[in-house]
């Protein structure tokens, strides 16, 4: 019993932060789940929580939507309003520090080579499996706002929420108005 209050609070250590691509694109999430990218680095919808689920593992969640970037078995990038193992992109430190997120579940086949988080030079979103991690396409600066305590994002809890629904599991599509339980709000007090 004593470890589930412990587990309730939030115990990790992210940011909140902006994802600028080499592409000259700030990655964004809209509240209706699009993911792409901006030229407006004033936009809220440009602003992400980085919370670390693993070693060099994350999850991107858009503050604004409050959905999980994820990743399917075909390479495309979705929006889910639960966080499941699609939603774990490790992180890694490339050339001249720029920063690659490539999934954790998917790869290619054959080559073993893993697939990205990715924009295309008129700021689309890229499918994971088209994305190399050498070419700008895959190459991020995070640009920190404020260090957060966010509780782990847990795959448990997904299989209880999921029993207890009875939509399809498609993502949220109400402009992020509900609360959000994985995050807490600070003020810097």
């Amino acid at each position: 019993m004593e470890n589930k209050d412990k587990s309730a609070e939030p115990q990790l250590k992210g940011i909140v932060t902006r994802l600028f691509s080499e592409q000259g694109f700030y990655l964004q999430m809209k509240p209706d789940g699009t993911i792409n990218g901006t030229k407006d680095e004033n936009s809220d919808y440009t602003l992400f929580n980085l919370i670390p689920v693993g070693l060099r593992v994350v999850a991107i969640q858009g503050v604004k939507a409050g959905l999980y970037v994820a990743m399917n078995t075909e390479g495309f990038l979705y929006t889910s309003d639960l966080f499941t193992a699609e939603c774990k992109f490790k992180e890694s430190v490339f050339e001249n520090y720029y920063v690659i997120y490539s999934s954790t579940l998917y790869r290619q086949h054959e080559s073993g080579r893993a697939w990205f988080l990715g924009l295309t030079k008129d700021g689309i979103i890229m499918k994971g499996n088209r994305v190399k991690k050498t070419k700008p396409c895959s190459h991020f600066v995070p640009r920190p706002i404020e260090v957060c305590m966010y509780k782990e994002p847990s795959l448990h809890e997904l299989e209880e929420k999921q029993r207890s629904r009875k939509d399809s599991g498609t993502p949220s599509m109400n402009g992020g108005n509900q609360p959000n339980p994985d995050s807490t709000e600070q003020d810097g007090s």
